[in-house]
């Protein structure tokens, strides 16, 4: 059965080339063209990835976003923006979106991290490998090179979370959320110092991170598969 990809998009033409591209790569589209029919067919919950466009007719993509996870669905919501700034892009993620495509790309780009959402979703484990490094969810065990990776609670937890996200843009108060929780004192800066110690421990050059990768003025990604 062929991944059904739901794209919430207003650009009649970017809706007939992505839809083609899509489609000549062996997935399933589906496509509205304003907020409100989006809303509705997203709300079906049949869609194995949305593409969700921010500026849209009716309602916005931030509010379809939100309305997708306050019900529950877990599905996978690649925001299509035209915006830049670095706040627009945060708050999508704030609300939920796993990741983000700034217009105009390479649909050729988009493709692949469909894919590669698609792919991870179909499989999911109790043990990530990457690199030279194994984790294990269960046992709360890092392995690098079969030796243990000897990591506080604080950086196990971060990886964890990493691992159980992987191919997301994350921002720094949506790590702080997840992985801090309600304590007090901690500051995005908390995230980077221990992003910081976590590198210098999993990846082969801390300075030149492949796996642990920055968003530069918004967070992280974490990329296994590199």
């Amino acid at each position: 059965m062929q991944p059904r990809i739901l794209l919430i998009e207003d650009e009649p033409a970017l809706v007939r080339g992505l839809s083609d591209s899509l489609r000549a790569n062996g997935l399933a589209v589906a496509t509205a063209m304003d907020g409100e029919a989006g809303l509705d067919a997203a709300m079906r919950g049949d869609a194995d990835l949305i593409l969700l466009d921010v500026m849209l007719p009716k309602v916005n993509g931030y509010e379809i976003c939100r309305a997708i996870r306050e019900h529950g669905l877990e599905v996978p919501i690649i925001m299509l923006t035209a915006r830049g700034q670095e706040r627009d892009v945060i708050l999508g993620l704030d609300l939920g979106a796993d990741d983000y495509v700034t217009k105009p790309f390479r649909s050729g780009e988009l493709i692949a991290r469909i894919k590669a959402f698609l792919r991870r979703r179909r499989a999911p484990s109790t043990t990530v490998a990457f690199g030279a490094c194994e984790v294990d969810l269960v046992a709360r065990r890092c392995r690098r090179a079969g030796v243990d990776v000897n990591l506080t609670a604080r950086e196990f937890a971060l990886l964890a979370y990493f691992a159980s996200r992987p191919g997301c843009a994350l921002s720094r108060d949506v790590i702080l959320g997840a992985v801090w929780g309600n304590q007090v004192f901690v500051t995005p800066r908390s995230v980077d110092r221990c992003v910081t110690t976590l590198r210098a421990k999993v990846e082969p050059n801390p300075h030149a991170p492949i796996y642990i990768q920055t968003i530069r003025d918004i967070g992280y990604r974490f990329e296994p598969d590199r």
